[in-house]
């Protein structure tokens, strides 16, 4: 039988060391929320391979419909000969955009693509070059996106130089002494400084961040952007990257404030597993680049194409919106009482909207002192329950949960029942 650490070895002797992994264990096969390793030990699922399982692992109505494609074809490329697949996914959710009026979208493979691409289009059509972004946002590996990511550990350190004409702001986190007010100052301080806003192609944001600590935007800060990207004909782009396709009780999650982007970045969990991303935006603009100047080889694969169209079908008839409203508010009113009993490690700031939940591990009770060292030991004493769980974060102290908004009520207690042990002090 094939060992977790027999493969390590042999992983360690073929693969970068750049490559990191959260745990030791090789996934063998999956069901919705749990996932079997090659030594046949069963784990709760509380990643969902980063927020790219929404619908769960092996879901058989997206399986079908991937399966049904591949006995079709598996690739001919758009650009040479074109399906229906991508056609009726792209009506789909442009019928789904959170803005008024005809919208368009566009399909590529990564995140990273889709936001790649969403730069592109802001560029063509503002005719201009500059490139707003948050401190703790993540964005993408790329050089282009390493650039619009916020967090120099690990993403940027010894890949310069990057683009010009990229600028960062503070995100508002009020607990780490940020305001919206801070933030938007920073920005007019950045107009007055470094780039003008006749200059600014687009102001890009996560309505939740997810690599920067699960903080949400504030629906004053959103507010104040559109007014601006308004007043100074600026695009304002939504990377719903993570936050996208019910995992905030929305379709998308900046549909929380009310405020409508103009361009929107999807990947994730659009598929159901398989390599898709995309972006969705108004027509006009989605219409100002040249024919031939967006696409790629293996951009919106027909497999991947079909499956996301399954993903829309499930996301309606599980009402997976509201099943991730069900889901967070178990999950936060066991965190909240974990977080007043005294024999588990100091824990606070829970919070977000619908199934996308974080919160924080402190150094003393009461305080709000980061505790990476204590945040680590937490994700590894998970996994030793049965448990896979993430952290992320600027201080590398947030515990993300991303379980499926399909896993079974029994399956999400016992997970909540390991995180519990996991965090006993």
């Amino acid at each position: 039988m094939t060992t977790n650490a027999a493969l390590l070895a042999r992983r360690q002797q073929a693969v970068p060391r750049a490559l990191t992994h959260a745990t030791n264990a090789y996934a063998h096969h999956a069901k919705n929320a749990e996932i079997w390793d090659v030594e046949g030990r069963r784990y709760v699922d509380f990643a969902g391979g980063i927020a790219v399982l929404n619908t769960g692992h092996c879901h058989p109505k997206i399986m079908a419909a991937a399966t049904e494609q591949m006995g079709r074809f598996t690739h001919s490329c758009v650009q040479v000969l074109a399906y229906e697949p991508y056609v009726e996914l792209a009506e789909r959710l442009n019928a789904l955009a959170p803005f008024k009026g005809p919208a368009r979208t566009i399909f590529f493979t990564t995140g990273a693509e889709a936001v790649e691409n969403a730069v592109k289009i802001a560029r063509v059509a503002t005719g201009r070059s500059g490139i707003i972004a948050f401190a703790g946002a993540f964005h993408g590996r790329t050089i282009l996106t390493s650039a619009l990511t916020g967090k120099t550990l690990p993403y940027k350190r010894g890949f310069g130089p990057f683009p010009p004409e990229i600028y960062h702001v503070p995100f508002p986190i009020e607990h780490h002494g940020v305001t919206v007010a801070d933030s938007l100052r920073a920005l007019e301080y950045l107009f007055r400084s470094d780039i003008e806003p006749s200059r600014v192609a687009a102001i890009m944001i996560e309505p939740i961040q997810g690599e920067g600590g699960f903080y949400e935007a504030p629906t004053e800060l959103l507010q104040a952007l559109r007014k601006i990207c308004d007043q100074h004909g600026i695009l304002l782009v939504s990377d719903e990257v993570q936050s996208g396709f019910a995992r905030t009780g929305k379709m998308f999650g900046i549909e929380h404030s009310g405020v409508e982007p103009d361009l929107i970045t999807v990947a994730k969990s659009l598929a159901g597993g398989f390599p898709l991303s995309g972006v969705i935006g108004r027509d006009a603009i989605m219409q100002a680049a040249e024919p031939g100047g967006l696409g790629g080889t293996y951009a919106g694969n027909p497999i991947a194409c079909a499956a996301a169209l399954a993903v829309l079908d499930v996301i309606a008839e599980e009402k997976l919106c509201e099943r991730a409203n069900v889901i967070g508010a178990r999950i936060k009113d066991r965190l909240t009482a974990i977080a007043h009993r005294n024999t588990t490690l100091p824990i606070g700031a829970i919070r977000g909207p619908g199934a996308m939940i974080g919160f924080e591990i402190f150094k003393d009770r009461g305080g709000m002192v980061p505790d990476p060292e204590a945040t680590k030991r937490v994700t590894t004493r998970a996994l030793e329950e049965g448990l896979v769980l993430l952290s992320c974060g600027v201080f590398a102290n947030v515990i993300r949960v991303l379980v499926p908004l399909t896993v079974e009520d029994h399956v999400l207690e016992e997970g909540l029942s390991m995180l519990e042990r996991a965090l006993a002090a």
